[in-house]
């Protein structure tokens, strides 16, 4: 498995991710995820190996969306995962009918959007 990097793009560094699943510990088994500018999956795909049971991951960039997907398909995750190719705040506009138990967000440092993500999810439901 692994990642190359695209302009703008940079992965979670352990230390967070480790803090962040060791908060999210009891509420990941069975959950539904969503990961917005999901970028190399990383946190999808650990959530999954910790018990979540789907994840939809959105990625605008079209090479990392296919590492992602093979990414998925080594880990033999494939059916548990579905990636969406397109822009995160487009695909919040159209209103996801899915609930989301938990939803990561992690845009790159360039994207002013993090007031647009929180607003759009707070009307989806």
């Amino acid at each position: 498995m692994g990642f190359v990097p695209g302009r703008g793009l940079r992965p979670t560094p352990d230390r967070v991710r480790e803090t962040l699943f060791n908060w999210l510990r009891n509420d990941l088994l069975g959950a539904h995820c969503l990961d917005l500018f999901a970028g190399s999956g990383v946190l999808g795909l650990e959530a999954l190996s910790r018990g979540a049971s789907a994840l939809v991951a959105v990625e605008q960039h079209r090479m990392s969306a296919q590492r992602l997907r093979d990414n998925a398909a080594l880990l033999g995750e494939s059916d548990r995962v579905t990636v969406l190719q397109r822009d995160a705040l487009r695909y919040l506009s159209t209103a996801p009918t899915r609930p989301f138990d938990i939803v990561f967000v992690d845009p790159p440092f360039a994207v002013d959007c993090l007031g647009q993500v929180c607003e759009r999810l707070g009307s989806t439901g």
